[in-house]
């Protein structure tokens, strides 16, 4: 395993694993429209009364997901704390850590960037028409997205190391 990303990896399943749990960890149905704007507390009254887990998990997405009801997914009958969207990038950046780790290759920074576009484009289209996504797009490109962070990660990780070792050889008589 590489050096830097398997904590990386681990960082990303752990968060995953939460942001999925989350849900779970309350009544069932007690959360059901977060709707709101992204980089505002919009739900503090129902994060207050959610548990010391939920709520830190509720919090992070609220003050970082527009949390549209119809744009999110629900598990155990409440709204997830993240749109698809996000969740799609967090389920790419676990894949993504993955493919890096056991597959051991190098992505070109071409195909790294082809990877944000079909994401950039249904968010885009759908921002500026009256064209309407679905979840499960929103959650692939998300997810594709995510992939490609991963292996931007990998890619800059690579780029240290290796200046790492030419910095070394040259002190080296």
């Amino acid at each position: 395993m590489q050096k830097a990303e398997a904590p990386v990896l681990i960082i990303f399943t752990i968060w995953l694993l939460w942001v999925l749990i989350a849900p779970y960890t309350l009544a069932p149905g007690s959360v059901e429209d977060l709707s709101g704007k992204v980089g505002t507390i919009d739900n503090a009254d129902q994060i207050a009364e959610m548990n010391p887990f939920a709520a830190a998990i509720y919090w992070l997405g609220d003050s970082n997901c527009h949390q549209m009801s119809s744009r999110s997914y629900y598990l155990n009958g409440n709204e997830m704390p993240f749109c698809a969207r996000d969740l799609g990038l967090f389920v790419g950046l676990v894949l993504g850590m993955v493919l890096v780790l056991v597959l051991k290759f190098r992505v070109p920074l071409l195909v790294v960037v082809l990877g944000f576009v079909p994401m950039a484009l249904d968010g885009g289209i759908q921002l500026l028409t009256d064209y309407e996504s679905t979840n499960l797009v929103r959650l692939l490109t998300g997810t594709l997205a995510g992939v490609s962070v991963a292996f931007l990660i990998h890619l800059i990780a690579l780029n240290i190391r290796e200046s790492r070792r030419a910095g070394s050889s040259q002190r080296s008589p």
